[in-house]
């Protein structure tokens, strides 16, 4: 996308897209699903795998791998090293991986006004205007 030729501005990822995770030792999955081919796309500049990486700062101490699902329009991210050891060996709470898709929720992320405006989070019903 053009970042010349539209106005871009940031939201919060809560109020474009939806998001699951989940655990497998010491290793967490984080799929971003959005409600369209437009928002997907510029989804895919603003989720880049460095991005969401430093959003989770010392929480992910290893590599994260993005897989793309555009058929779902989904972004896939697999992060290393990120639930202090996993399961019996981490300290953090017993959700583990299963809010990880809360806090990546949490990114604030540039995109064009005009396909943000597009997301039902974001205008539908209970949605902020």
């Amino acid at each position: 996308m053009d970042k010349d030729s539209a106005e871009w501005k940031p939201f919060p990822l809560y109020k474009i897209a939806q998001a699951r995770s989940g655990d497998k030792g010491d290793t967490c999955d984080i799929s971003v699903f959005a409600p369209n081919a437009e928002i997907f796309k510029a989804l895919r500049e603003a989720l880049s795998p460095a991005a969401v990486k430093a959003h989770f700062g010392e929480y992910v101490k290893g590599e994260v791998t993005r897989y793309e699902l555009p058929n779902l329009f989904a972004l896939k991210f697999v992060c290393k090293h990120a639930l202090g050891g996993g399961g019996a060996a981490s300290l953090r709470s017993d959700n583990l991986g299963k809010s990880m898709a809360a806090n990546l929720l949490r990114m604030s992320v540039s995109l064009p006004v005009r396909a943000a405006s597009q997301s039902p989070l974001l205008n539908g019903p209970g949605g902020v205007q």
